[in-house]
């Protein structure tokens, strides 16, 4: 069956000084992201705080355990390499989607 896998990351910008700051920020990871792991992600809320943001990243696979194991590397990634950003809170979901029949 076909997996998706969505991982929603709460971050804190304790260097933006501006919305300007932050999307660019938040530009470039999403670039990174979207790069280093083949998702989508894209800023889902918080928009408009300066030091906050809500990512979302969402890959299709036929894999729940590549699903997993991908996520779970995103999320270590993030927090090895991006000192400047604060990681508060993360959240996985695997949905299960069953095949079309006819």
């Amino acid at each position: 069956g076909m997996i998706i896998g969505v991982c929603t990351l709460e971050l804190y910008l304790p260097q933006s000084e501006s919305l300007k700051d932050k999307r660019s920020a938040l530009k470039g990871l999403i670039s990174r992201l979207q790069r280093e792991f083949t998702v989508s992600a894209a800023e889902i809320d918080f928009n408009d705080a300066r030091r906050s943001a809500l990512i979302g990243v969402a890959l299709v696979s036929n894999s729940a355990v590549h699903v997993q194991q991908l996520l779970a590397n995103l999320v270590r990634w993030l927090e090895e390499n991006r000192p400047d950003l604060d990681l508060l809170q993360h959240r996985v979901e695997i949905m299960h989607v069953t095949p079309m029949t006819d």
